[in-house]
């Protein structure tokens, strides 16, 4: 069992900066998969990007620019940086952690969640 932890996230206007973070004391990070995900209103469930066991980052095609997945191993913890936030950037955000030796966008290959923090861009 992964429990994570989420943290970060609130009310922002839009063109400023949000880090999220997400850490997990049950796994070592650089074990695990780690993807991050949002549900924005009206918009279906979607992939944001993954970051491997080697801490190199994917992304969705609909984030890239913008979004930075990193992690800090001393610190066990991930994060989601998004620069520039835009109001469509309103969402809930969540963390999730794949213990398969592949990393994926595919949301079915996570089986641990975290809680979602919400993201709110006013312009």
């Amino acid at each position: 069992q992964v429990k994570l932890d989420q943290s970060g996230g609130g009310s922002v206007r839009a063109g400023e900066s949000l880090k999220l973070s997400c850490s997990t004391d049950e796994y070592t990070i650089t074990t695990l998969c780690m993807g991050w995900y949002r549900q924005r209103p009206g918009y279906a469930f979607e992939p944001v990007g993954a970051i491997d066991t080697d801490g190199r980052a994917s992304y969705a095609d609909s984030v890239k620019g913008r979004f930075t997945i990193s992690q800090d191993n001393a610190r066990n913890t991930v994060y989601l940086e998004i620069n520039n936030l835009k109001p469509e950037d309103t969402a809930s955000y969540y963390c999730a952690a794949s213990t398969y030796s592949w990393c994926s966008l595919n949301e079915a290959d996570y089986a641990y969640w975290g809680q979602g923090t919400q993201v709110t861009v006013s312009s």
